[in-house]
Formats: structure tokens, sequence, C-alpha cells
């Protein structure tokens, strides 16, 4: 009897502590003041991010490609966004396109040459505030060994305690454009377009002193 009875406790709390946090995830609220967050160092969430590069394909479309191997760090200092660093490093040779034949190429020596060149990289070096949660991020790019200056248009979606990881969590959505020529990617041209369209989504959580 005592042994059902502690059973029924222990189902009774963990419904309660589910319950309570399904209300929490319902009730979420994400604050867009850019004050309310904790100065710190956050790292990208390893599940919720996607970096994209689109181009132009025979006019017909934008061809898609997504790198599956991500990693960035955010030092948020107290100016906010403005006052901020982030530098993001993508493995090149994680790009992918769902065309296994066409991945190969992609990370070959006529394009990324992933075997030399690894990583593409991104620092960021000025930000520009053209809303109250938004602005031009201007950063140093390397592709291939080539560094280059790109600017990405950025929207600061907002800071709360994440209701699952129990982490500060800071959300971001960017794109911008770069010419795949400046880094030396001159493959395909012009049947693969020039123009490059970048697409971020970003969610960093904030890491332990």
């Amino acid at each position: 009897m005592h042994a059902a009875r502690h059973y029924l406790t222990m189902i009774c709390a963990v419904a309660l502590l589910c319950g309570c946090t399904a209300f929490k995830v319902v009730t979420h609220y994400v604050s867009a003041n850019e004050a309310s967050v904790p100065v710190g160092l956050y790292e990208l969430d390893p599940h919720h991010w996607n970096v994209s590069f689109d181009v132009d394909h025979f006019h017909y479309s934008r061809f898609v490609m997504r790198f599956d191997k991500v990693s960035a760090r955010l030092n948020w200092n107290g100016g906010g966004i403005a006052a901020s660093r982030v530098e993001a490093t993508i493995d090149a040779s994680s790009v992918d396109t769902n065309v296994p034949l066409l991945d190969r190429m992609l990370k070959g020596p006529d394009m990324f040459d992933a075997a030399r060149y690894p990583n593409i990289a991104f620092q960021s070096t000025t930000f520009e505030r053209t809303g109250d949660d938004t602005g031009t991020l201007t950063g140093d790019l390397t592709i291939r060994g080539v560094t280059r200056p790109v600017k990405l248009t950025v929207t600061f979606n907002g800071h709360a305690v994440n209701p699952l990881t129990k982490q500060e969590t800071l959300g971001f959505s960017a794109d911008g454009h770069f010419s795949r020529a400046a880094f030396g990617l001159r493959t395909w041209f012009p049947a693969v377009g020039d123009n490059v369209h970048v697409a971020i989504q970003a969610e960093f959580g904030k890491q332990k002193e």
C-alpha cells in the first residue's frame, strides 16, 4: 500500500512538473529590449540555427545550399548590439545541396576547396543601427583564404530565459549579399550567378561564468 501511494505521488509530481513546463512554453515572452540582456559570452545553440547561400540558376530559380556544421560566439557587452562582437566558423565540407554529386563538386578544388581551406569564417567589425531592433552589421568574410568585407542586415528578435534550457537566450535573423567572384569562386559563371544571397537564423545561449 505504501509503495503504491509513493508511486502515485511520483506520477502526480511528474504530471505537475510537465504541466508547469508546458504552461511556461505556451506563455513564453521574449523581450526586444537590448538593455535586458546580461553581459557575457553566448554560443550558438547547436539545434536552432540555419546558414544558407543561394545563387541564380539559369535564371530559373535561386538554388539553395545550406551548411550542416557551424559554430559561433557572441561577446555581448553593455552597449548592446553596437558594442558587441560575433565570430562564426562554417565547415566548408558540410555544404549540403541534397545532390551528392554537386556536394562533392562544391567541396572540390574548383569551388570551396575544402581540403585546403576547411573553414569559411566571419568576424564582425562594426554595427550601424537602422531601427530599434535592426541594423547593418559589417564584418570580414573569409573564403578560400581570401578576406573581403561584407554587410548583413540584422534583426534582433529578442531575449529571454529559454523555458526548456533555462539559459539566457538571444535570437537573431540576418541576410546579405556578396560577389562570389571577389573570393575567386568563378566556376560555372554565367550559368550560375555571381551574386550570393546569405540567409541566417540563429539562437545564442549564455555560457556559465
